[in-house]
């Protein structure tokens, strides 16, 4: 068996019990804003770094693994601390916690500004930024990306497209097609007009590298609520990983687009990231 299918998950119905949402936590954060520059953006990006309470510790030592928590559409480098108490998901699972500014990019080299190149700004500037600024695992398996609506798609995109640089990759609510949804989400300003570019969105769109992957390549959880827009999507993409015999776990249950769904969907990944860091 090639997945592991979740209806009902416990573990999310008992993180909502002791995880509140963290509303006014932007402001409190044991870690640090960031400003990262580069080629690959036409702006500076901020970039929400948070450590555990340990890493600050004087005689501590330890490169932590770190978890990229990418934002949806309209979103910026806030929205998960708006969502989940980032200390406490960092303290609780012993790693540093990335929140970029998604910037509506979903997280592609747009082919229509030259300005939203994301995918080369996070692969080339932000993680080695990461790396040389906090001690971190530089392995592959000691970095994942997660993130909910079009942060889920980019998570993914990423991982897939680079997992010598992550090995493991979540999506929670993610729009892991973008084929059904040509007219939203800012999406043919970075892609040019569906009608006008078809080949172009069938290459930029998560379903359509399924075929690339090999078996064992990378760490795959996702999920998403049964009253999502995105529900039929997501039940697309984990059959066409089941058709090609990719690992991976899937998990449904009750729920919409929402973030008191994300606040209760972030730590089944987190435990499944947490997992794979401990086995190294």
């Amino acid at each position: 068996m090639n997945s592991i299918r979740i209806f009902l998950c416990a573990v999310m119905l008992c993180a909502a019990a002791v995880s509140p949402l963290a509303s006014s936590a932007a402001d409190k954060l044991q870690g640090d804003t960031v400003t990262v520059t580069g080629k690959y953006l036409s702006e500076p990006m901020k970039v929400t770094v948070v450590t555990p309470s340990s890493y600050l510790q004087p005689q501590d030592t330890t490169r932590y693994p770190v978890a990229y928590l990418l934002n949806g559409h309209g979103g910026n480098y806030k929205n998960w601390s708006t969502i989940v108490d980032l200390d406490k998901l960092a303290d609780d699972y012993g790693c540093i916690v990335v929140c970029p500014s998604g910037m509506n990019s979903w997280y592609w080299d747009s082919p229509e500004k030259p300005g939203l190149q994301m995918e080369s700004f996070i692969t080339k500037e932000l993680v080695p930024y990461i790396d040389s600024n906090y001690r971190t695992r530089t392995d592959s398996l000691g970095r994942a990306v997660t993130g909910f609506s079009m942060g889920g798609h980019g998570a993914l995109w990423l991982a897939i497209r680079h997992s010598d640089i992550f090995g493991s990759a979540g999506s929670t609510s993610g729009g892991v097609n973008i084929i059904p949804f040509p007219e939203r989400w800012n999406m043919a300003a970075s892609l040019g007009k569906y009608e006008d570019n078809k080949e172009r969105w069938e290459a930029h769109t998560v379903k359509n590298l399924v075929d690339s992957i090999a078996p064992g390549q990378i760490n795959i959880i996702f999920d998403c609520g049964t009253e999502d827009f995105f529900y039929d999507v997501n039940c697309d993409f984990d059959k066409a990983l089941n058709d090609r015999k990719i690992h991976h776990v899937y998990i449904t249950g009750p729920g919409a687009h929402t973030g008191q769904y994300w606040s209760k969907s972030i730590f089944p990944h987190m435990e499944f990231f947490r997992k794979i860091w401990n086995k190294e």
